[in-house]
């Protein structure tokens, strides 16, 4: 009647085996490292960095603990852990001078770090401890909404003008064009220029829904784009965001920036450590430029460094394509960039897809007319300071479309299209919420947590063991498993730990020592009404069951709300919250009977159980 078959009891042990090895990364602390991340939107932080700085730190007799590469971020990362503060301290000034050549314009930045001081054998588990958020760590948090508006605004513009430079192309004479509302509208005479018009729009530009209609004596052709391009122009923009503001906040030295999307429109940016909100604020609003420039080929090619670099022109040393000499004068800035896209050529092979906005195709067309043959080059301009991404060949006639071709790889491709997206942001963005914690307040709220959570389970567990005695202790060794579980997966998870999360816990040790008070309850209840301990702690546990899996959906339910619905901290706590339902119905049902099975299922001849005092009504 009380015992567990076997697959039951080693289903609990590898369930206390996974919460033991995966919480225990949380109680090893933490080293003094540095971290190496890029500087600059072209440059990559790859594995021949990680050597670089290991004949760096041999060259200066500092001995390391570990050196590990990061390729999680959009441009890596090097990490490397010290023994103590001063080595800290000494690495980061050295290699600031010996990885960056103008310290006036660094190419890789040196940021102190902690590392977590997990042993190698949990790490190859994939054991590592819970990130602390800024209310336990301190620093500051932006939550920023993207305006999306802004961004259909910007690419029906670039589709109004793309449309008119593919029919000025195609010699294909129409009545006007014109936006009305998230539509582009052309007016055709004829019929047959109408359906010629259909069949270019169509092959160039297949993102569009192309609808026939008519005004008065003119015939339209209204443009809209498909909703998979609408969804897609949005998901790009905020990924533009994103990107832009992961390289400027880079600029801080931040040790492990947190830069990620919530919802369809809105970026969560989250700075550990950083304390100067207004310094914060100008790197995230801080502009690049890009600029399309002719190279000035009157100085050879090869000899740009030692020849005299003609008035009007100025000599680039950094970037592909360098060292080159361009006009001064830009044929377009990044201003009328509508849209870039990787793409592919006639032949198949990797390319860029560049989308001007009318102005700039005017602009490109007038440039280039007569330049077949000329190079130009796109520059990235940040802090003032250029740098060459491409040098190309102008092979035709550019307008409001065109590609830039040789770019090696899909990979190449990606990134330079990435680029000239991210030379300034794609939207604007507004800042909806803003919190700066103090680091003393964050180790605080710290140590109230951890003793807030601990205070509340032990006074839990002396009353359950007052109260029901042995069935108490089970209740307790319950309690116990859910606790560990609940940190074990929010480790695996890598999940951010929060204050809200730790309240959240605390509430979870209510919820899941309710259900054992539900069962201890209808335990009694079977004793007072008479039947036979066994019986008893078969039916309680069977009876009860039901109340508690009613209460907990219910809750889960309210939980499933909160991460849906709510942002930022309430989040923090529903995420917890959820995690803390489920670990509670497994200890408190599967884990909490498993152990009164064992103690009290063998014995044939039961004639009571330790579950405290049972009051029976006076007959």
């Amino acid at each position: 009647m009380n015992r567990y078959p076997l697959w039951k009891y080693i289903l609990i042990v590898i369930a206390l085996l996974f919460g033991v090895l995966y919480t225990l990364p949380n109680f090893f602390g933490e080293s003094p490292a540095v971290q190496i991340s890029s500087a600059k939107a072209t440059v990559k932080v790859d594995p021949g960095v990680m050597t670089q700085v290991e004949q760096v730190l041999q060259k200066g007799n500092i001995n390391a603990q570990n050196l590990v590469f990061d390729n999680t971020g959009t441009q890596g990362s090097v990490r490397i852990r010290f023994n103590d503060t001063d080595t800290q301290f000494r690495a980061k000034g050295l290699l600031e001078r010996e990885l960056n050549r103008d310290p006036a314009d660094p190419t890789y930045l040196v940021a102190f770090n902690l590392l977590p001081n997990t042993p190698r054998w949990l790490q190859s588990l994939h054991a590592f401890p819970m990130y602390l958020g800024l209310d336990l760590r301190g620093g500051v948090h932006f939550l920023m909404q993207v305006d999306t508006k802004a961004v259909m605004n910007k690419r029906l513009q670039g589709l109004q003008t793309g449309i008119r430079s593919l029919l000025v192309d195609k010699k294909i004479r129409y009545a006007g064009i014109a936006r009305n509302g998230e539509a582009v509208e052309i007016k055709f005479r004829d019929l047959e220029t109408r359906a010629a018009a259909r069949e270019v729009l169509a092959s160039q530009l297949p993102e569009l829904t192309l609808d026939d209609a008519a005004d008065g004596a003119d015939l339209k052709l209204v443009a809209t784009l498909k909703p998979q391009a609408l969804k897609q122009t949005v998901e790009e923009a905020v990924q533009q965001n994103i990107t832009t503001l992961s390289k400027r906040v880079n600029e801080l030295g931040v040790a492990e920036p947190l830069i990620q999307r919530q919802g369809a429109d809105r970026i969560v940016v989250q700075l550990p450590g950083v304390q100067d909100v207004s310094r914060a604020k100008d790197i995230i609003g801080r502009t690049a430029t890009l600029e399309v420039r002719m190279v000035d080929e009157s100085v050879a090619r090869g000899t740009e460094e030692t020849a005299a670099i003609p008035f009007g022109s100025e000599l680039f040393k950094v970037g592909k394509g360098a060292p080159v000499v361009l006009y001064k004068d830009p044929i377009i800035t990044g201003d009328y960039i509508s849209n870039a896209s990787a793409s592919f050529d006639q032949n198949q092979q990797p390319a860029v897809s560049i989308d001007l906005n009318g102005d700039g195709g005017r602009r490109m067309r007038e440039a280039t007319r007569n330049k077949i043959g000329k190079l130009m080059a796109i520059v990235l301009f940040e802090k003032n300071k250029g740098e060459v991404l491409t040098v190309a060949t102008i092979r035709d006639e550019l307008g409001a479309r065109f590609q830039i071709t040789g770019m090696g790889s899909a990979e190449a491709a990606n990134d330079l299209a990435l680029l000239l997206r991210a030379g300034s942001l794609a939207a604007p963005m507004e800042i909806i919420e803003e919190r700066t914690i103090g680091p003393q307040l964050g180790a605080e709220n710290i140590n109230k947590g951890f003793h807030s959570t601990l205070y509340g389970f032990a006074a839990i567990s002396v009353f359950m063991v007052i109260y029901y005695q042995l069935f108490g202790f089970f209740s307790v060794f319950a309690l116990a498993v859910n606790l560990l579980l609940l940190i074990a997966m929010l480790s695996v998870l890598q999940a951010t730990l929060t204050l809200p999360g730790i309240a959240a816990i605390a509430f979870t040790l209510g919820m899941a020592i309710d259900a054992n008070v539900l069962i201890n309850e209808r335990i009694r209840e079977e004793l007072r009404s008479g039947n036979s301990p066994q019986a008893a702690i078969a039916a309680g546990f069977e009876r009860a069951w039901a109340t508690i899996l009613d209460s907990n959906v219910t809750t889960l339910i309210a939980g499933l709300a909160l991460l849906i619905f709510g942002s930022g901290a309430i989040r923090g706590f529903a995420v917890v919250h959820c995690l803390g339902i489920l670990t509670s119905i497994f200890s408190s049902v599967f884990v909490s009977r498993g152990i009164a099975n064992l103690w009290y299922g063998r014995k044939k001849k039961l004639a009571s159980v330790s579950i405290g005092q049972i009051w029976k009504p006076h007959t």
